[in-house]
């Protein structure tokens, strides 16, 4: 089973860490042409490229001046422990077992805008770049042109024949994705809360359930969609009613 969730703009510099283990991503070279291409940018420019206030623009125009390789323990942190919005709250890896830290490793990925694709404790520095910005490099005219065969390729060299394939990123960063060229179907879990009489996502609830999810499938090492429909933590279950789609399978509360 491998997952791909999104990261968070919420970034965690200072909690101790679970583990002292890390490793490094395999795109850093992708990564470091990007980081010399946005760091050239003035911070008024960061904050018009990026809808950013002026003073959340100061701050990522420093983080790209202070961006250098090689990333160490020292001066970088593993992504999961670093990323720290409502899915990473959902999926609560600091409470995880070493056990299961290191199923994380070997099962869950995460997109992103500056690193392409990384595995849990792969070493990030911080910064923000979000996969939808209007910006890329090396002729490529955004990032998802800039990303999308080395992020496919890469995931087609770690997914087996049958393998189940869990899509809980959004959709801004899964078409970071190219899904035809996949070898293997997507699975997209979709969650839905009842308000006003009304069935529908809501957004904070649903990024925090994705990461529920991905725990979920991690620590029971779930490898097939009966499985996953399994999940039925803070509240959801799977509908069968609601699901329209055998690949998007609907969760309710």
């Amino acid at each position: 089973m491998k997952i791909v969730i999104s990261p968070a703009k919420s970034l965690d510099l200072t909690s101790e860490l679970p583990t002292d283990t890390y490793t490094q991503s395999q795109f850093l070279a992708q990564s470091e042409v990007l980081n010399k291409e946005i760091k050239s940018k003035k911070p008024s420019e960061l904050s018009s490229l990026m809808h950013i206030s002026e003073k959340l623009a100061a701050l990522n125009w420093q983080r790209n001046q202070d961006w250098t390789l090689p990333f160490t323990a020292e001066n970088a942190r593993p992504a999961v422990f670093m990323f720290n919005g409502d899915v990473y709250n959902g999926l609560d890896a600091y409470q995880l077992s070493k056990e299961n830290i290191q199923k994380m490793q070997d099962k869950l990925r995460i997109l992103s805008g500056l690193y392409g694709l990384l595995k849990p404790l792969d070493l990030i520095q911080p910064y923000r770049l979000e996969m939808g910005t209007k910006f890329g490099a090396n002729g490529a005219k955004n990032l998802y042109e800039f990303w999308k065969k080395t992020i496919t390729v890469q995931l087609n060299t770690e997914l087996e024949k049958d393998e189940l394939f869990v899509n809980l990123a959004s959709n801004e960063y899964f078409k970071a994705i190219d899904k035809k060229m996949l070898k293997v179907p997507v699975i997209t879990p979709v969650f839905k809360d009842w308000k006003n009489d009304k069935l529908k996502i809501i957004s904070f609830y649903a990024k925090k359930a994705r990461g529920t999810m991905s725990r979920y499938l991690i620590e029971n090492e779930v490898e097939n969609l009966n499985q996953l429909k399994g999940f039925s933590l803070d509240g959801y279950a799977y509908s069968e009613t609601y699901t329209t789609k055998e690949n998007e399978p609907v969760f309710v509360r």
